[in-house]
Formats: C-alpha cells, sequence, structure tokens
C-alpha cells in the first residue's frame, strides 16, 4: 500500500506541474487547506477508504511483535507524505512512532498525539474476523449488509460502516492525517505551524512506558505549544466536539469469604455465609438508588469548574431523551443531573461480579467468595490513593476486617466479616483551560471546520469527556496544554466486539485536520 500512495503522489505532483506550466506566470485561485483536502479527498475516496482497510489490517495488540510491524507501517506512511518519521525505542516497551515537519517562519509547534495499539481481541465474539476489515451498507444494527471493497471510479456512501478492531479507537485519526498531508504536499500548501507527530502504542495498556519516552526525548517535546489527542468519540447527537479534559481511572477489586470450600447449598444452605449475598449488600451500601456514592467524602475534592467551563456545560445540547431511547433505558443515575454534568464528578461502578456460575453450569453450592471488580473515574482534584482509602474506610466501616492477601486460618476464626482489597493506582484526570490563548485558536479552527460539514454552530464544546486518556503526563510533565479533537461516531463500539467507523466521520476528520494544520498564524 505504501507504493500504491507513492504512486499516487507522484501522480499528483506531475499533474500539479503541469497545471503550473499551463497556467503562466499568473497564480492559480488561492484555495484555504480545507479546500485543498476536500477536493483531494473527493477525487480519491476509494483509494483513501483502501489505504484505511490497509492500516486496520495490522494486528495492534501492544507488547507484541505485531505491534512492531504496525508501527513500521505507520512510520512508511508518514515517510511518503514528507514527514521525517522514525521509531522510539525503550527496551521492554512498544514503539513511539515519532514525526517531525518543520515549517519555516512558524511560530506555533502543534503535537498530535495518536495511539495505535487497540484491545485485546476475542474472533469468536466478532461477527467478521476482527482484523480482516469489512465493509457494510450501513450498521449492523440499522440492517447493513457485508458489501465488497469499492473500486476506482466507484461512488462512496458515507453511511457506510468498516468493521475491524481499532477502526475508531484509535486508527482513523491516522487515516485521515494522511490524506491531508498528501494533498498539501501535492499542492504546495504548507502548515501554519510546525508538526510534531507522537504515536503512543501502549495506550490501551495504561500507556505505562510514555513518560519515560517523554523524558528520554523531551528536548524534542518541548517547543511543542499545545498537544491535540485526536482521540475518543463524538457527540452522541452526532455533532462534532471539542473536549478540555479527561477522567482518570482505577480498578479495584474486592473479594469476601465464606467457608474454606464450597459447599452443598442442601446440605449447609440457611447455615454457611452466603458469600454472594454479603458481597450484594456491602455494593449497595456503597451507592444509593439514586446514584449517589454514599462513600464518606467522595465528593468532598472535586475542583470546581471555571466561568468558561459553565458556560460551555450551559450551551451543551440537551441530548438524555435521545440517548436514552437509543440504549433502552428510562432512568439513569443522578436524575435529573444531565449526562455531561454526571461526567464532572468521579464515579464508582461495578464492572464485574464472580460467586459461583449461572444458567446450565449453575451448580448447588454455596460459593466460598464472590468478587466484585469496581471501576472508579476520577475528575480534576481527586488522587487516587485518596479515594481508594475512602474505600477501605468504608468496607471496614460496615464491619469488615480488610486485608490485602487471601486470609490465613488463624485471620478467619477471629473475624466474621473478611474483605480482601486490590488493585488501585491507575491514572488522574487532567483539563485544559478553555482560556488557553493556544486552545482558543484551535476551538476557532475546528468551529469552522464543523460549520462547514455539519451546519452553523454544530460543534460541542464540552469541558470534559468520560473516557481516559494519558493527558497527565503532558500537562504535568512537560506543562503544556492538552485538548482532545475527536472524530469517530459515537456508537463505534469502542473496546467491544465489531468495532467500526462511520465513513462520514472519516471524511469529517480530513476537513478537522485540514483546518487545525492551517488555522491562521497568530502569535500569542
Amino acid at each position: 500500500m505504501q507504493k500504491t500512495r507513492a504512486r499516487r503522489i507522484g501522480m499528483a505532483a506531475t499533474a500539479t506541474l503541469a497545471t503550473a506550466i499551463l497556467a503562466g506566470p499568473e497564480p492559480l485561485a488561492a484555495q484555504s487547506g480545507a479546500d485543498v483536502a476536500r477536493t483531494y479527498r473527493e477525487a480519491h475516496e476509494v483509494e483513501i477508504l483502501h489505504d484505511f482497510a490497509e492500516l486496520l489490517s495490522y494486528p495492534n495488540r501492544a507488547f507484541t511483535p505485531d505491534i512492531v510491524r504496525a508501527a513500521e507501517y505507520i512510520r512508511g506512511e508518514l515517510e511518503q507524505v514528507g514527514v521525517e518519521a522514525e521509531l522510539l525505542r525503550i527496551e521492554g516497551a512498544s514503539p513511539i512512532v515519532y514525526g517531525e515537519l518543520m515549517v519555516p517562519g512558524a511560530t506555533r509547534t502543534l503535537g498530535i498525539y495518536v495511539h495505535y495499539d487497540g484491545q485485546a481481541v476475542d474472533p469468536s465474539n466478532w461477527t467478521h474476523a476482527p482484523f480482516e476489515p469489512t465493509l457494510y451498507s450501513a450498521a449492523m444494527p440499522a440492517g447493513g449488509e457485508p458489501i465488497p471493497m469499492p473500486d476506482p471510479g466507484d461512488a462512496v456512501d458515507p453511511e457506510w460502516r468498516l468493521y475491524a478492531r481499532s477502526a475508531g479507537d484509535d486508527k482513523a485519526p491516522i487515516a485521515a492525517i494522511l490524506p491531508v498531508l498528501e494533498a498539501f504536499r501535492a499542492e504546495g500548501v504548507q502548515p501554519t505551524s510546525n508538526l510534531i507527530f507522537f504515536f503512543d502504542g501502549e495506550e490501551e495498556a495504561g500507556s505505562r512506558n510514555l513518560p519515560a519516552y517523554m523524558r528520554q526525548h523531551r528536548d524534542r517535546l518541548e517547543p511543542i505549544d499545545i498537544w491535540l489527542f485526536f482521540d475518543g468519540p463524538a457527540h452522541p447527537s452526532g455533532r462534532p466536539q471539542i473536549t478540555f479534559g479527561v477522567r482518570g481511572s482505577m480498578g479495584m477489586e474486592v473479594t469476601v469469604y465464606g467457608a474454606t470450600r464450597n459447599l452443598h447449598s442442601g446440605h449447609y444452605g440457611n447455615w454457611a455465609p452466603d458469600t454472594g449475598n454479603i458481597l450484594a449488600r456491602l455494593l449497595a451500601s456503597m451507592k444509593d438508588e439514586s446514584g449517589r456514592v454514599l462513600v464518606e467524602g467522595w465528593y468532598d475534592t472535586v475542583e470546581p469548574l471555571g466561568d468558561e467551563e459553565r458556560a460551555a456545560l450551559a450551551a451543551m445540547p440537551d441530548w438524555d431523551r435521545e440517548l436514552m431511547r437509543e440504549l433502552g433505558i428510562i432512568r439513569t443515575e443522578g436524575a435529573p443531573q444531565s449526562l455531561p454534568e454526571r461526567l464532572l464528578v468521579p464515579a464508582l461502578n461495578v464492572r464485574g461480579i464472580t460467586s459461583g456460575n449461572t444458567g446450565s453450569l449453575a451448580r448447588n453450592v454455596i460459593p466460598n467468595t464472590a468478587v466484585a471488580a469496581l471501576g472508579i473515574r476520577l475528575v480534576l482534584g481527586n488522587e487516587s490513593g485518596h479515594l481508594r482509602q475512602l474505600i477501605v474506610d468504608h468496607i471496614e466501616a460496615q464491619g469488615f476486617h480488610v486485608v490485602s492477601e487471601d486470609p490465613d486460618m488463624e485471620t478467619r476464626l477471629r473475624y466474621p466479616l473478611i474483605a480482601k482489597v486490590t488493585g488501585g493506582g491507575g491514572s488522574p484526570a487532567a483539563r485544559t483551560s478553555m482560556a488557553n490563548p493556544f486552545a482558543q485558536s484551535v476551538m476557532a479552527a475546528a468551529s469552522l471546520a464543523a460549520d462547514r460539514a455539519f451546519g452553523p454552530g454544530s460543534l460541542v464544546v464540552a469541558p470534559g469527556m468520560g473516557g481516559t486518556l494519558p493527558l497527565t503526563p503532558f500537562t504535568e510533565l512537560l506543562g503544556k496544554p492538552a485538548i482532545v479533537v475527536p472524530v469517530a461516531n459515537h456508537d463505534n463500539n469502542q473496546h467491544a466486539p465489531d468495532e467500526n467507523l462511520r465513513i462520514a466521520n472519516l471524511w469529517y476528520a480530513i476537513d478537522l485536520y485540514a483546518a487545525l494544520l492551517t488555522m491562521p498564524r497568530t502569535i500569542f
């Protein structure tokens, strides 16, 4: 596919030269970078779609040989469009795909973060093999059917969906950046900022080596004025959005204990401790029916919103009713607060529970343990260790003796209620001020792109998003602002089987990135 892209670039350059010769000394009518990128896209939709499918065919689980092959492919693609690219390596880590595109006279440097690794896959849960991209006429739930990839000259329907792992999270931005740079190179358009590309190969694995990479290459990253995170979904309404913060994330597990072995429920039921019931009561004590977390002090450290954030929150579209219908629910936690409001407070959710088996595997036993996996989402002001301790204190307040390892017999015979708590750590929340001048420039460019693609006033400005991204190393280690510029459709099955991208969202990404890379050369 690199040969295909190189041949296309060569043909475009030849065509541009011929046009210039025929035009003579008079300059051609000036086109904006956004116009150039859209014209190019409209002429090459089939090729762009095939290039995207090629990118999606590379398996991309972090810390595997596959991730290196994916990184090498992406590096080659960047080189084809004029980026000086290389792989940064640390022993035992997935590579960083690093690239530079320096612009004479530029007074601003943009850092562009994308992650090219993906979530683990269980192919048995997918309709098609996850790394064999499959094109559909529409979303599967809407009755879409598999269709062949188009041939050159065929029309491309923007409502088509391309199904594959990482289609929405997070290879789509790479598939959109490349044709933008390809179009610019073919037409002699220069970005208005220096560009630093920093593609992470471990985001879905926690980006554990990201800070080490950043320290090792700090001299390359220091000139960056603002980081743009090309990741995440559009607003549930389908409108584009820009987000100024992310929630942090932490996982914990709580195990409660009964007898030393599973017991026959006929012989021992109504006498032996019922671990499933014990765990259910403990979990119910953590949260009331309205969704308010009952752990003492849970909301005390939340940092208040600024004036800009409150105004943006008030201006966001009221889409809860439509989203509830889509999801088949008639009540929400925290009502009457809206989803955007709920994303700005720390969350405590039960990610999973195990205690024996169900269905055809259910047995007449009382399980000797029951385990709950907790998912905690942090907001600005929260510290993971503090919230973890609040949960431990709450469990103790319910009468449990808390341990960090399986209890021995002496402990079992001393305490009637025992809970093992493991996990913690995780990543903190981050938020960039909307008043930051570089962020203001990005917001203005994103607004123009959204107006063009969706109509005037369509951009949704969100103070924060619900998911977690590694913004903190950039905002704290480097001390630079970082904002999230999502493009994927909100129903892309992120992290789940049958992940997909709506083709219209790929076209919007091309519009958006072209606008961002050519936004006015404002000097602050």
